[in-house]
């Protein structure tokens, strides 16, 4: 059985679609936000938003680039990458990307 790094999300984008470009192509990025509901235990209803950090290159950037602006409603699937860094302090930083092989148009936004 092969298991495999596969996330799919549906949500509305944060920001404006950043491209950037390079020699051989272009990467768009762009935030995503994800909701979920819950009952705390006063009874209300609870919205809990989460935000993911999305990459896209080939021709995937191109439809973000054309397509996809703040506040748009879409689906993605894609894998969860790990990276890190070092700050200009030289502190550790991480980050997590979802790195998009696939993306749906929903509603409008």
């Amino acid at each position: 059985m092969s298991l495999r790094n596969k996330v799919t999300l549906i949500g509305r984008t944060g920001k404006e679609v950043e491209i950037v470009k390079f020699e051989k192509g272009q990467i768009a990025k762009v935030t995503l936000a994800t909701s979920d509901f819950y009952t705390n235990a006063l009874g209300e209803k609870v919205e809990e938003t989460q935000w993911h950090n999305l990459v896209a290159n080939g021709k995937t950037a191109e439809i973000f680039e054309k397509y996809v602006e703040k506040g748009r409603e879409i689906a993605v699937e894609g894998k969860i990458v790990y990276k890190s860094y070092d700050d200009k302090d030289g502190v550790k930083r991480y980050i997590t990307e979802i790195r998009v092989e696939e993306l749906v148009l929903l509603g409008g936004k």
